[in-house]
């Protein structure tokens, strides 16, 4: 992977991070279509959602920080209940990462036909809140595990976390004001606490992904993130996720077409 390749991974990144149609699926598709090793440049992977959580941070900063303040006042409030949200909402992903982490992997490897069926999945999802629209409601203890288990299956490749987690969030009825900030929210532990273990690693710098090439990809996630963010929080107040299912169905459907090598 060359330096301008890395941009432009970097850049697929953070603009579809936080769009409802999966930016792991959308890496290996470039990679797919550039000619690079999936296997050989997954820690370029794991950089570049480093760099989308980096992103996340500065846009939600005045919500860490309050959070963070209401928390560390040792007392039971909204802040230490919604905190205590996030967490539950980790425990499915943290299950799914501790057992399932090597079969995850076997789903990072170019597989076009697997990568087109679960952008279809993302679309079905994003569909499905258009059908299930109840009263709009806070989000509860229960609904944070529920969309915990949604970002849980998200692991695989082309099944969008932002999509299936705020899907979910919209389909039991929580506040579409709220679903966004907590969706983007309850990934931060989960990403930085992968990144660190890839770190302890040692296997950060793998072959096949130069530093300049990683940091080039890094920078590139970052400020396309930033963006990306600040709009799909604006986005799903609207309710408007429509568009974004008919694009999974497409890019799906050239995806496994790919993949059979019809084209």
């Amino acid at each position: 992977m060359n330096w301008l390749e890395a941009i432009v991974l970097g850049l697929i990144q953070g603009f579809t991070e936080f769009l409802p149609v999966s930016s792991s699926g959308h890496l290996e598709l470039g990679k797919y279509l550039f000619g690079i090793d999936p296997e050989a440049n997954f820690y370029f992977s794991i950089a570049v959602h480093g760099a989308t959580v980096l992103s996340t941070i500065l846009v939600l900063w005045k919500d860490i920080t309050d959070l963070a303040k209401g928390f560390f006042r040792f007392k039971w409030n909204e802040e230490t209940a919604y905190i205590v949200k996030i967490f539950i909402s980790m425990i499915p992903t943290a299950i799914a990462g501790f057992f399932l982490a090597e079969i995850t992997e076997t789903y990072f490897t170019g597989n076009m036909i697997s990568l087109g069926i679960h952008f279809i999945i993302t679309a079905i999802l994003l569909l499905m809140t258009f059908i299930i629209r109840p009263k709009e409601r806070s989000i509860g203890f229960f609904d944070s595990f529920i969309i915990g288990i949604a970002q849980a299956i998200a692991i695989l490749p082309a099944i969008s976390r932002s999509g299936a987690t705020i899907a979910t969030g919209m389909m039991l009825g929580n506040k579409k004001a709220d679903i966004a900030r907590f969706s983007f929210l309850m990934v931060l532990v989960p990403v930085i606490g992968a990144n660190i273990m890839e770190l302890k690693s040692g296997e950060f710098s793998a072959e096949g992904t130069s530093l300049l090439a990683i940091s080039a990809g890094f920078i590139a996630a970052f400020v396309s993130g930033y963006f990306a963010c600040k709009w799909m929080i604006n986005l799903v107040k609207k309710g408007s996720l429509g568009w974004f299912a008919i694009y999974c169905i497409v890019i799906g459907i050239i995806s496994i077409l790919i993949g059979t090598h019809v084209i």
